[in-house]
């Protein structure tokens, strides 16, 4: 198997470089002699002729090596500190790199999955109207009721074909790490690692599903944004099957002027629908380009495609709220703070020194228009400060920024002239007085009394755990009073704690 996967990789390579690919990837210096005698061997094979973008050479190239690497472009592209800031640019344009698979091979897929002719289920099912790297989606009409539905259909041998490639992936990736030693602080074998982890749960369509009713549970109150209703029935591991949106995509700036849409109050509710779900739910979409965001004709901003989320714990949370209203109020001792003390920067790094760092990023975007502010590049720039202090990187937040870019860059399409900071200011000051405030203070007492309560019943059976470690017999039963007592002093003792920090 080694033999085949790696001449599946060299194939690829060979691809890569017939392309321009591997000339243009920004490995950093200094390079082994064997990696620059590759990278010479590569430019022998470029196609030669009509300039290209390097965003043109990576679509022609993702798309004769198939779904597996336009999911890992694409997953790259959510990992600028991996791939650098301009190859992730040129990766976040690879959704439609691949062609459909056709209406034939769809219903032999909806087939298979449901062990019924798709006739006995669908009164009638369009011809593919959007393919992306592992499924297509048609329209379709549901048998008896006639309602109209959204058909997401997995790509047929998708699954195996991502298996077979995937052992690439990871030859590749303990080569870079044998070869290259300056690469192995990227971990390029967890990368792939966590690549197929995303990619395992994007190819069972239920799992989306779950996705977007656990987001629709989170945004349930809240006013011109929704989601679409996941039709279970008709749901399986290969096809999804959901409300179908009667709307004009986001990126249609002139359907959206025609249908008399307030275009600055949907750039306004795009950014601030975002932030609230990613710090007040700690649930986001990822995945928030132009075409998977439409505007029924209400004017409610409604969301598809949940395959790529994000997650952001409650710490994660309190980092990005604080840090972007420490911006806002320009109080940047208490951002370097933030930093501390979610143990992002080492504490043997000086946080006077730190904090005057990110005034240097702060300070110069006072005295702009808000066309001139950009929230994305200040992350972008926070981020180059704090590598200076040695800060590890943080995934979640990494996908939280590369998402913000997406979200601020469609807003500013709809509203050049939005303001981030006034925009931002009323969600990330909400979060603030209701997390950190006395309201937050006294739910998380309460969290740690329920904590207290709940390790009560179970004492008694700590208290059994450590008696048959012990070679003495054990006491007689009616004599362990003794050694129980001063476990639910100390218990009680817990709880009242608990109880004064909420009073």
């Amino acid at each position: 198997m080694l033999i085949v996967d790696f001449f599946r990789l060299a194939r690829a390579a060979c691809v890569l470089a017939r392309e321009g690919v591997l000339s243009a990837l920004p490995l950093p210096e200094p390079r082994p002699f064997a990696v620059n005698l590759a990278l010479m061997a590569a430019r022998l094979i470029e196609r030669r002729g009509k300039l290209r973008t390097s965003a043109e050479r990576l679509t022609a190239a993702v798309g004769r090596l198939g779904p597996s690497y336009v999911k890992l472009g694409q997953f790259l592209a959510t990992r600028p500190d991996v791939v650098g800031k301009a190859m992730a640019d040129d990766l976040s344009g690879l959704q439609d790199a691949l062609a459909p698979f056709g209406l034939t091979r769809a219903r032999a897929v909806i087939a298979d999955s449901f062990g019924a002719d798709p006739d006995t289920l669908f009164a009638s099912i369009s011809e593919p109207i959007a393919a992306a790297s592992i499924a297509e989606v048609h329209q379709a009409k549901l048998q008896g009721s006639g309602a109209t539905v959204a058909l997401k259909v997995l790509r047929p041998d998708v699954d195996r074909r991502f298996a077979s490639d995937l052992a690439g992936f990871y030859l590749a990736a303990r080569l870079i790490e044998r070869l290259h030693a300056p690469a192995r602080r990227l971990k390029p074998v967890a990368i792939v690692d966590t690549l197929a982890r995303t990619v395992a749960i994007e190819m069972d369509f239920r799992l989306e599903a779950a996705a977007l009713s656990e987001f629709a549970g989170n945004i349930g109150g809240d006013e011109g944004f929704r989601v679409p209703e996941v039709d279970w029935a008709h749901t399986t591991r290969s096809v999804l099957t959901m409300e179908w949106i009667d709307g004009v995509k986001m990126s249609d700036i002139a359907g959206l002027q025609a249908a008399g849409h307030d275009l600055k109050l949907i750039a306004a509710r795009l950014l601030q629908s975002f932030l609230r779900h990613a710090m007040r739910d700690g649930f986001f979409h990822a995945d928030m380009h132009p075409g998977n965001l439409f505007v029924d004709r209400h004017g409610v901003i409604v969301a598809v495609d949940f395959g790529i989320m994000g997650r952001l714990g409650l710490k994660e949370r309190r980092f990005l709220a604080e840090i972007l209203y420490g911006f806002i109020r320009r109080d940047y001792a208490r951002v370097a703070a933030v930093h501390f003390e979610a143990g992002y920067v080492p504490p043997d790094q000086d946080m006077a020194t730190f904090a005057q760092a990110l005034r240097a990023v702060g300070e110069p975007l006072r005295g702009h228009t808000a066309r001139e502010i950009s929230m994305s590049r200040l992350l972008n720039q926070l981020f180059e400060v704090t590598e200076l202090f040695k800060m590890q990187t943080r995934p979640e937040l990494i996908l939280l920024q590369k998402t913000m870019v997406v979200v601020e860059g469609v807003a500013r399409m709809l509203d050049p002239d939005l303001d981030m900071w006034q925009t931002s200011e009323p969600v990330v000051g909400d979060w603030i007085a209701r997390n950190l405030g006395p309201r937050g203070q006294i739910e998380a007492g309460l969290g740690e009394l329920r904590a207290a309560v709940a390790v009560l019943p179970r004492l008694p059976g700590l208290v059994e755990r450590l008696d048959s470690h012990f070679a003495a017999p054990p006491p007689p039963r009616q004599a362990r009073w003794p050694l129980l007592l001063p476990l639910w002093i100390g218990a009680l003792a817990l709880a009242a704690l608990a109880l004064r920090l909420i009073s």
